[in-house]
């Protein structure tokens, strides 16, 4: 059983930074994709960003140029680096892993990011 946990988030001004982090109890990057994904109030939960195997990212229109994400091999930690934040990414971020091989998607309990003006 995977386990993914969140850390980072927290209580910034528009235009401000903050970095997520999603450690993994197991290493499982070459065989999970990792993605970010967040949830705002009401709302249904939106993929953010992601990063396949072969390292390939994508990311949602609405944060391409302000975010960007990575991992750590060593330490089987996913990053979710933001900048230039803006109210509407207000949301609580989920870090997520899908294992094909598995078939099986993991979430982790979700960080609370709040911007605020």
């Amino acid at each position: 059983q995977v386990q993914l946990v969140e850390s980072g988030g927290g209580s910034v001004q528009v235009g401000g930074s903050l970095k997520l982090s999603c450690k993994s109890s197991q290493y499982i990057f070459s065989t999970c994709e990792m993605d970010w994904y967040r949830q705002a109030p009401g709302k249904e939960r939106d993929l953010v960003a992601g990063i396949s195997t072969r390292g390939t990212t994508t990311f949602a229109d609405s944060v391409k140029g302000r975010f960007s994400i990575s991992q750590d091999h060593a330490k089987n930690t996913l990053y979710l680096q933001m900048d230039n934040l803006k109210i509407e990414d207000t949301a609580v971020y989920f870090c997520s892993a899908y294992c094909p091989g598995a078939g099986l998607r993991y979430w982790g309990q979700g960080t609370q990011v709040t911007v605020s003006s």
